[in-house]
């Protein structure tokens, strides 16, 4: 009598899909946040700091400089917000070096995803932060004693506009923090647009710097994203559609380089 063994069927496993540009995007992004709120710290001290820097042009600085017929504090607050995201984006490069350095980015790099899904899904949890930043810190311009000379509709839109320059730097510390060799490296590279912010229109008049500087002051891209914020402020459109253009165009010059850097990581 002969006993019939019987093969135990094999299962076969599907390789597993693709999450696709927004699944992975979301992943991403979902992921840096979480970095963030389990380092409450992080988000504490760039409050901190965006509060005292305020507070020094506001009181310390703000006595000796003159802004013509407009108080400097009407002047600065809004130029201010509009920069913010120039003071906290260090921390955007720090964080895409220290990815690379601590072996995540290689991680990601090895999964069947689009390199675009890494710069998206890092832009939105950046922009994420950077949108915080520019609400807690229009919020300390009130306090120190901002004032709406247009209606809300203009304060919102001036708002929009601001959120659209967030996403424009956090796409800009991106490929910086790309490009450092370390974390360290990555906060001293940031530094270059954090002095694009002091050579413009932001925090003193153009007109009051010496005659050789004006014209790179006026036509530098920060001089008409400030100028933009002001304008919309007291209920006038001036410098908006040139705003739009210089973030249109830094967009679509530093995206490209992201991906082809993350492609070559």
């Amino acid at each position: 009598m002969t006993a019939t063994q019987l093969a135990s069927p094999v299962t076969v496993r599907r390789p597993a899909r693709s999450p696709g540009l927004a699944g992975a995007s979301v992943q991403v992004a979902v992921r840096a946040l979480r970095k963030y709120i389990r380092t409450p710290g992080l988000i504490i001290m760039g409050i901190v700091q965006s509060a005292l820097f305020l507070f020094c042009f506001r009181y310390v600085f703000g006595g000796a400089i003159h802004a013509g017929a407009q108080s400097y504090v009407d002047f600065l607050v809004p130029a201010y917000v509009a920069t913010i995201v120039l003071f906290t984006g260090g921390g955007i490069a720090v964080a895409v070096a220290e990815d690379k350095e601590q072996g995540f980015t290689d991680r990601l790099l090895s999964l069947p995803v689009s390199r675009y899904s890494l710069v998206l899904g890092r832009t939105i949890a950046d922009s994420t932060t950077n949108v915080w930043s520019i609400l807690s810190t229009a919020a300390f311009g009130f306090a120190f004693g901002f004032r709406l000379q247009g209606t809300w509709q203009d304060a919102l839109a001036a708002l929009g506009l601001c959120v659209v320059y967030a996403i424009v730097f956090t796409v800009v510390f991106i490929v910086m923090g790309l490009f450092a060799p370390s974390a360290q490296a990555a906060q001293g590279m940031a530094l270059i647009a954090f002095i694009f912010a002091f050579l413009s229109s932001a925090y003193v008049p153009a007109t009051s710097m010496p005659g050789w500087l004006q014209p790179f002051s006026k036509y530098q891209p920060i001089t008409p994203m400030v100028d933009a914020v002001r304008s919309l402020l007291t209920g006038s459109s001036g410098y908006v559609g040139l705003a739009l253009v210089w973030s249109a165009a830094l967009i679509v010059a530093f995206t490209p380089i992201a991906v082809l850097r993350y492609r070559r990581a």
